[in-house]
């Protein structure tokens, strides 16, 4: 059903890919859009910690330090595969670079700076591990090609199946090299769909050939928001995009209608949360509303470098008002499925900034490779899985240097984070998620002395270090592995539900053929979609998306190696 104009609930980069396209393709006057945020970062962050203590999940917890900086997460990019986000940053200016697209800029950089993991898995007594190794056995090599080989049509035999339900007669499985690269690199738990699961195997098969060395990474010139959302916002809001934030829209006004099941939104009810005062925005027949129904930064928690990060028992923002629309309509979807247990997917990340490269160099010398090109994975030297299994500690990004376009010259930003915040360290001995700044910073320098190759080891260097510190800034994700939860193919709601005439959900909880979620990939095509729909575009103008997984020279090599 064509509209003329958009209200977008949530400025992520989802809604605001389906703002560009909206302009660009359905030639949109940028004044006919309004977004609604509680805040403009989204899930793409970064920024100075002093920005993001004011935001809504903060401002009741304020932090003692507000030095430094701060990413509460941190995405790979692949050309190969995110087709539509290179696209879509073909289409703005780099917020940094003259003369550049945002894709320029990305290319332009990672051209220069092309990312080769030397040490991708360390470990103590061994240091750097060989990851090409990958350690699977026939059991492993099986029930992978099994995932490989499933067609898309029998994906449903695997609803509400667990990675670790899949593999349960495999326990090998969990103790190989390649599940602790893939579980690290993108954030799969056991716990996690297996559903998904296959989905990566499908569409990142050719990983199968470099994922020791991640070469098929590219990453942009600085953090994601001055990259990537920040040239969105900027040529959004050069067009006439309307953006008002702090604001959170908490429930729905629906037309009736004589089978109860055609979905039209007449009015949304949104909260100020500076003066907690309450409007109903009416929405006319013209007006299609956009909205990011999930987010992995919702409920999302700092501390500082004396000060943990509280735990925040607040249900998701955005899934609160995606779940008041299942309690209407049948066919939404299941929230509670990713947001009602948070056991499953909960992180805790931190943002080191320190005021020399001390830390930085050592970690060079240890790693023996320049920042850029690290995701550093440690693993234990102990079981301390529930299957009596060792398994990853924690993990770094040590970004190419500066990382933020503010950033001192003699400024270092390092980025970690805990998989299972629940588990304990090995030298601060209290869970992860109990740790202040300082903590996760002396338990990341006791890793570093496991693997140490010497003469010196970094223990010795540890009150210089710690003395360098400007900030670190724990985060709590309450939700930051949700969309792998455990599910079915029906607990996301497609972009365009069935009879809806003015509602569309974009994100990475909603339902997309082929695509895989917790990718720039899936949210850019998702906000795609939905302007294409209600612009008028024909579907067939969307971005190609390739299919590795039946290309027979990528499935030959990923085989190759996996018998290797």
């Amino acid at each position: 059903m064509v509209k003329t104009k958009a209200v977008m609930i949530g400025a992520g980069l989802s809604n605001m890919a389906a703002a560009v396209y909206l302009i660009q393709e359905g030639h949109w006057r940028g004044d006919n859009i309004t977004f609604y945020g509680a805040d403009m970062h989204g899930a793409n962050d970064g920024g100075t910690t002093e920005e993001f203590s004011d935001e809504y999940w903060n401002k009741e917890h304020p932090l003692d330090n507000q030095t430094g900086y701060v990413a509460r997460g941190g995405r790979m990019l692949n050309y190969r595969t995110y087709v539509d986000l290179m696209d879509l940053l073909d289409r703005i200016p780099s917020a940094t670079e003259e003369g550049m697209t945002a894709a320029e800029d990305t290319r332009d950089f990672d051209s220069h700076h092309q990312t080769y993991d030397k040490a991708r898995l360390l470990q103590g007594g061994k240091g750097i591990i060989d990851g090409g190794k990958l350690g699977l056995n026939n059991k492993d090599r099986t029930l992978l090609s099994k995932l490989v080989l499933m067609p898309d049509d029998e994906e449903t035999k695997l609803d509400n199946v667990t990675i670790a339900e899949y593999f349960k007669d495999d326990p090998h499985m969990f103790q190989t090299n390649f599940w602790y690269m893939w579980e690290t690199t993108f954030a799969f738990r056991i716990e996690s769909s297996v559903q998904e699961l296959r989905r990566y195997m499908h569409q990142m098969i050719y990983e199968f050939t470099q994922i020791e060395h991640l070469v098929g990474v590219n990453r942009t010139r600085y953090n994601q928001f001055e990259s990537m959302i920040l040239p969105l916002i900027n040529y959004l809001k050069g067009e006439g995009v309307k953006f008002i934030s702090n604001r959170i829209v908490t429930d729905w006004d629906f037309a009736d209608s004589a089978m109860q099941d055609e979905i039209t939104v007449t009015g949304i009810h949104v909260k100020n949360v500076e003066d907690d005062t309450e409007e109903v925005v009416d929405i006319d027949d013209e007006t299609a509303v956009i909205f990011t129904n999930g987010s992995i930064t919702d409920s999302a928690t700092m501390g500082d470098y004396n000060t943990p990060a509280r735990e925040n028992m607040e249900y998701g923002i955005s899934a609160a008002l995606w779940k008041k629309a299942t309690e209407r309509f049948y066919n939404l979807g299941t929230p509670d499925k990713f947001f009602a247990d948070r056991k499953n997917s909960e992180w805790v990340s931190f943002t080191l900034t320190t005021k020399n490269h001390l830390l930085l160099n050592e970690i060079t010398r240890i790693t023996t490779q320049v920042p850029g090109n690290a995701l550093n994975s440690f693993l234990s030297t102990t079981p301390i899985t529930p299957l009596g299994q060792k398994d990853i500690n924690m993990s770094i990004v040590v970004h190419h240097q500066p990382h933020f376009t503010s950033q001192k010259p003699n400024e270092s930003v390092i980025w970690g984070y805990f998989l299972y915040p629940r588990r304990t360290g090995e030298f601060v001995h209290k869970q992860y998620i109990k740790m202040t700044g300082k903590e996760m910073a002396q338990e990341l320098i006791g890793q570093l002395s496991k693997v140490d190759p010497g003469p010196n080891n970094i223990k010795e260097k540890e009150p210089a270090i710690l003395d360098s510190i400007i900030n670190n800034i724990p985060v709590y994700m309450p939700y930051a592995s949700a969309l792998f939860n455990n599910r079915a193919k029906a607990d996301r709601p497609e972009v365009i539900p069935a009879h809806s005439t003015n509602l569309a959900f974009t994100g990475e909880f909603v339902e997309q053929p082929y695509q895989m979620i917790f990718t720039e990939q899936s949210a850019t095509r998702s906000g795609e979609i939905a302007a294409f729909h209600f612009a008028g575009v024909p579907m067939d103008k969307l971005v190609d998306t390739p299919r590795y997984d039946k290309d027979p020279k990528t499935l030959l090599k990923a085989t190759r190696r996996m018998f290797s």
